[in-house]
């Protein structure tokens, strides 16, 4: 950036230095005090250096609400970054990041962030943390799972997930009560369909655990030691109403899909206290399980007026 910016422009608000092959931004964007949108794409910014030293407590970190730095080569995103509070709009898609650092959290203001076409592969559960989210865009990376915290994301309008290693949605999505828009397309979630089943065999403490519950078994404080008290207290009562069984730390992992929208169907996880809660071979167990499913869709159709667009083909 050329030298004595700030005393050419000292009321400068918008500046737009994409597709110039620059490789690093100097000090004199420090102190541009009006200026609240930056745009610096398709550049070489991403190795040491790349944003100017003292980010955090300059003028510029107080005033600039858009940053724009997607097509680069940032590997990482800048910790520098994360210290200017006042951000309403973040872009760093089509770089080469690996992650997103838990200290997102603290871009309290953020209403835009735009992260797709990198390498990510995890979403840290901090992301829920930001109150204002109405913009979430995650496509194009390797993400395998989405926390469920980010149900927690109550202005969220629109997420864009499609073209990851998605299998399923945590239930708790259904809680994005504000949500107009969700993308998928591109994930193994939509192109095959999936049924995963996974169960631990429980322990011994814990089939001893399940028979004092669901058979009620009295005990007092007084007859075990404390770690089994709170041991017990930590029950989970089975999601299959026909079920009625308890358990601790083994359940089943189940994939089940629900109807969204009247015309497509989604798949989320849920737990049960054993195989047998969904086996195909007992007549019991196979009406719990449609009793189970006929709840899951009434629960959905339920929701299904807060989704206005599903995009999965």
């Amino acid at each position: 950036l050329p030298a004595g910016l700030s005393q050419w422009f000292p009321a400068l608000e918008v500046l737009d230095v994409s597709g110039t092959g620059l490789a690093e931004m100097g000090t004199e964007l420090l102190s541009l005090p009006c200026l609240h949108t930056l745009l610096a794409k398709n550049n070489r910014l991403g190795g040491p250096g790349s944003l100017p030293k003292g980010l955090g407590q300059a003028p510029l970190a107080r005033s600039l609400r858009v940053l724009n730095l997607s097509g680069n080569r940032f590997s990482e995103m800048p910790p520098a970054l994360l210290q200017v509070r006042g951000l309403r709009s973040l872009s760093l898609g089509g770089n080469r990041l690996h992650g997103i650092p838990p200290d997102i959290q603290e871009l309290h203001s953020l209403e835009f962030l735009y992260l797709g076409g990198n390498l990510i592969t995890a979403i840290p559960p901090e992301l829920a943390k930001l109150p204002s989210l109405r913009y979430l865009v995650l496509c194009d990376n390797k993400i395998q799972s989405i926390p469920p915290q980010l149900a927690q994301l109550h202005s969220l309008r629109s997420l864009s997930l499609h073209n990851n290693l998605l299998t399923y949605l945590p239930r708790e999505i259904l809680n994005l009560v504000h949500l107009e828009e969700l993308s998928l397309r591109g994930n193994p979630l939509v192109v095959r369909f999936v049924r995963d089943l996974t169960y631990n065999p429980p322990s011994l403490q814990e089939l001893a655990g399940r028979t004092v519950k669901t058979r009620n078994v009295p005990y007092a404080p007084s007859d075990l030691p404390d770690s089994l008290v709170r041991y017990l207290s930590l029950a989970s009562n089975c999601p299959n109403p026909k079920c009625g069984g308890v358990y601790f730390d083994s359940c089943v992992r189940q994939i089940k899909f629900v109807d969204f929208c009247g015309k497509y169907r989604l798949p989320l996880m849920h737990y049960l206290c054993s195989p047998e809660c969904s086996s195909p071979y007992s007549s019991a167990s196979q009406s719990s399980t449609s009793q189970s499913e006929s709840d899951s869709e009434d629960e959905a159709s339920v929701a299904a007026h807060r989704m206005q667009k599903v995009l999965l083909g």
